[in-house]
């Protein structure tokens, strides 16, 4: 069952908080009762409103949490600046290999998609081993350094499927099954080495 069929849409949009710019994923769905937004890992923000709820509404919503959706983004972005010694003295080391890896798999993977995106960073990210953003930035996780080829591999895949599909719906898995047809058994094996 697609997006569609669920009563879901997803936009990218724009609104200025206290005078920032901020970039967003609006989804809407017959399911969702509530206006809700989070802010990931990574800085993106993501709001849901239900499928008959004005969007005027929903900007009023993001500018009364403002200062709320402002800090996380600024926390978010400041995570590197606050690890431990070791462990930023790793993360400034492995970066630029990870950097390479990142864009050598980009290469291979852009004969199966040639999706574009926009920019690539190598981030210390606590929970994820990548993100991809409303404008189409592809974040990673620099301890993907210390995974099996193939799992990084995936990993990059995934980000890039979701340049086409952003949501995890079926359309999604069957795009990343064509680059890799095992990749249940790989969504498997990656939760077998975990970020904490």
């Amino acid at each position: 069952m697609n997006d569609e069929e669920q009563g879901m849409r997803n936009k990218n949009k724009e609104i200025i908080l206290k005078g920032q710019k901020v970039a967003y994923c609006l989804k809407t769905s017959a399911r969702t009762r509530n206006l809700r937004v989070v802010v990931r890992s990574g800085g993106e923000v993501f709001a849901s409103k239900p499928e008959l709820f004005p969007d005027f509404l929903v900007a009023r919503f993001l500018r009364q949490k403002a200062n709320w959706i402002l800090g996380k983004i600024a926390e978010s972005k400041s995570q590197k600046s606050l690890l431990p010694p070791a462990r930023r003295r790793e993360f400034l080391e492995h970066r630029p290999a990870v950097r390479r890896l990142v864009f050598d798999k980009i290469a291979e993977l852009s004969a199966v998609y040639g999706f574009k995106y926009n920019r690539v960073a190598i981030r210390n990210q606590r929970t994820r081993w990548g993100s991809c953003s409303a404008k189409g930035n592809l974040n990673f996780n620099y301890r993907m350094v210390f995974l099996p080829d193939r799992l990084a591999g995936y990993i990059v895949a995934h980000e890039l499927c979701h340049l086409k599909e952003f949501n995890h719906s079926p359309r999604f898995w069957a795009l990343l099954a064509i680059a890799f047809p095992d990749q249940k058994n790989l969504r498997r094996e990656l939760k077998n080495h975990h970020l904490s």
